[in-house]
């Protein structure tokens, strides 16, 4: 069992989170309003919003964003996201450097400075659990924002297959303008089945491991929708809306964080073994915040702290799901380098999935 389900609202807050993401990527992605209006606008917004909370407007340090998403993370993850839909907009529409060529490797850059990102966290989680018991076979520590992670050697493997599903991204130069009338999509062909599988295997371990009161959500329902879209309609443009969806949750969250820890909607993950029916993420907040804020964050304190709630980590599935992160991303840059040396071609600046499935139907969509 990867998560705790005990209730009907935890599947209904799931399908409205799903829903909500393949509606708003439609709105995004099919007229430039769509697209300027939530990638350009209600970020800048939002920019303004959370600097006048910081200064103690809007509830100051009692402003849901402020009390429960003010990590380095969060924020560096939003801007990025957005940073990225408007660089491919301005790809597919062909604005300013959007149509040099050089600019195509964009793309591939602001999607490895997100596994990066993400290699890092992972990283933290690893050596924060060292430096309490002295290994990595596993320890509770609490973080800033209010979460008790549990790291361990996991995190570890799951860092090492992000960055090899960074160079599992192939064909970087060849992208290219859906040649629908609204010119709609941003498409790279060589981004199939095989590096998707790869990154939502590793993308969703990260989220199990460093997010994990968010991951029914941020884990699950936000990598399907462009995973969707992708199989059913919208063929060779996943890239583009993984981009759309995770700046469209990543701004949702920020702004209403207590959706997806509340009593109603929180799902929590199976690590937390021993939590009873109806026990959140909010449950632990005031702890987890308490012992940051006194530097007790990355000591035994924090297991001590968890064995008081009645918890008892669980990790199994961290494991078996970062072996699998591991396995999946080996074997894709396996077949990666394979197929190059038989062509003999550089597997980045040509493409390496010509004639499967995937890359002619995106191709056939083509400008």
């Amino acid at each position: 069992m990867l998560f705790q389900i005990d209730s009907l609202w935890q599947i209904l807050g799931w399908v409205l989170v799903f829903a909500g993401l393949i509606i708003m990527n439609e709105i995004g992605r099919r007229t430039k309003t769509g697209g300027i209006l939530l990638f350009v606008v209600i970020p800048l917004i939002l920019t303004v919003y959370f600097i006048l909370a910081h200064v103690g407007l809007f509830g100051g340090a009692d402003n849901p964003t402020v009390a429960y998403m003010d990590g380095w993370f969060h924020y560096f993850k939003l801007y990025a996201a957005d940073i990225g839909c408007v660089g491919f907009m301005m790809i597919k529409y062909k604005w300013g450097i959007g149509k040099e060529k050089w600019f195509a490797w964009f793309p591939w850059f602001i999607v490895a400075a997100n596994i990066m990102i993400a290699v890092v966290s992972d990283l933290e989680s690893a050596f924060a659990a060292y430096s309490i018991s002295g290994d990595f076979a596993g320890a509770w520590w609490a973080s800033n924002e209010g979460v008790f992670i549990y790291g361990g050697w996991w995190n570890i493997l799951n860092a090492i297959a992000g960055v090899i599903n960074i160079f599992c991204m192939t064909g970087v130069i060849n992208l290219y303008t859906s040649k629908d009338k609204n010119k709609s999509d941003m498409l790279w062909p060589d981004m199939t089945i095989w590096f998707i599988v790869a990154y939502d295997i590793w993308n969703f371990e990260y989220t199990y491991l460093n997010l994990p009161t968010h991951t029914w959500y941020c884990g699950v329902a936000l990598l399907l929708a462009p995973t969707v879209a992708n199989a059913l309609w919208n063929k060779g443009a996943w890239i583009q809306n993984r981009a759309n969806t995770l700046a469209l949750w990543c701004m949702f969250a920020q702004v209403v964080p207590t959706f997806q820890i509340s009593k109603r909607f929180s799902v929590l993950p199976s690590v937390y073994g021993g939590a009873q029916k109806g026990f959140a993420a909010i449950d632990m907040y005031d702890k987890a915040i308490e012992l940051y804020q006194a530097g007790a964050g990355k000591t035994t304190a924090a297991n001590d702290a968890m064995a008081a709630f009645g918890i008892t980590a669980n990790p199994t599935a961290q494991g078996v799901v970062a072996i699998l992160a591991l396995a999946a991303n080996v074997i894709c840059i396996a077949v990666i380098i394979k197929k190059s040396i038989i062509a003999g071609k550089n597997p980045y600046s040509n493409d390496v999935w010509v004639g499967t499935k995937d890359y002619v139907e995106a191709m056939e969509r083509a400008e």
